[in-house]
């Protein structure tokens, strides 16, 4: 990205990302990183997966993202009884045409918001793959184009908890980042309860859009522009490598892990207005962008060595080239 076009592009990138965030956050308070890592994933056209304990704003988030963006945008709740041609769309056939029509299903929208992705059986979340991966679906032998952008947003309860169903491996590859809300800070939950109790209103209906699906297709292709040099792509692909060799994960991150890890940090140096990637954003990255596509190996777990301190172990023992 040459000085002269590159510095106007990221100030409009900044500036719109930044109404993204005050809109968002006058709904979610005391959660900027959860809310960096959401427009992270959205510049980066990545998936967003938002695990927690019922109750603390996943799904709020997910529809203050969505309404700040005038675009479509269809919601999916996931149910045990829910069907894969409730997500994808189906086939019916018209008695006075005497053809099938396809009627689409939840995903054909730019924001997808599926709530409590893992309540639905692993028969129907795996109608969400080839829509995340190759944005389009196929029906009866016909494939239809998703239109960009295009962005899931599925929350889900901790796997432990009762009436859940565990996410496929090739499920979870699929999502970029994965983030926990948390519970809130004192202040915020004291806000909270000010706001919420005075009146019955929903703070989401005062939301509207401050930015378009056009203006966002820009953002992500200025994001595509953002450099990354050789040693940052090779420390990159260094932290992904050493998971699948060390004994204490079973299952190492996916090549796919690595190209979400580098997209997602060429979103997070274009959000802080640099026009280039450092090791620092990778290392950052790498917990919410390879942590849920990990899985422990027997010693491991038996030994109460958790994922995350492993790979924290991991990315610090990785040399920056």
């Amino acid at each position: 990205m040459s000085d002269a076009g590159g510095v106007p592009d990221l100030a409009t990138l900044t500036r719109v990302t930044g109404r993204i965030r005050e809109n968002v956050e006058r709904v979610i308070e005391g959660k900027p990183d959860v809310v960096t890592a959401a427009l992270v994933v959205l510049l980066a056209e990545g998936h967003l997966l938002i695990e927690d304990v019922p109750g603390v704003g996943k799904t709020m988030l997910s529809k203050a993202l969505a309404r700040s963006i005038d675009c479509t945008v269809r919601r999916i709740q996931f149910t045990p009884d829910l069907l894969p041609s409730d997500v994808t769309g189906v086939s019916v056939f018209n008695q006075q045409s005497r053809e099938f029509e396809f009627r689409p299903g939840g995903v054909f929208a730019n924001i997808v918001v599926g709530d409590e992705i893992n309540r639905a059986s692993p028969k129907t979340q795996s109608a969400l793959l080839e829509c995340m991966e190759e944005r389009q679906v196929t029906v009866d032998n016909s494939t239809y184009r998703l239109e960009a952008p295009f962005l899931v947003i599925a929350t889900q309860n901790p796997v432990e908890m009762e009436g859940t169903y565990a996410l496929p491996e090739a499920q979870r590859d699929r999502f970029m980042v994965r983030v926990s809300m948390g519970y809130p800070v004192l202040a915020a939950e004291l806000a909270m309860l000010a706001s919420h109790t005075v009146t019955a209103a929903n703070p989401l209906d005062d939301l509207e859009p401050v930015t378009d699906a056009a203006e966002i297709a820009k953002l992500i292709s200025i994001v595509g522009q953002i450099h990354v040099s050789d040693a940052v792509a090779r420390y990159a692909v260094g932290i992904t490598a050493a998971t699948r060799t060390t004994p204490e994960l079973s299952l190492g991150a996916s090549p796919r892990a690595t190209l979400h890890l580098v997209r997602a940090a060429k979103a997070y140096a274009a959000i802080s207005g640099r026009e280039f990637v450092v090791p620092d954003d990778i290392a950052r990255l790498a917990a919410p962008v390879l942590g849920h596509r990990l899985v422990p190996s027997l010693e491991s777990s038996s030994g109460g060595r958790s994922v995350s301190a492993v790979l924290e172990q991991l990315v610090a023992g990785v040399p920056v080239a």
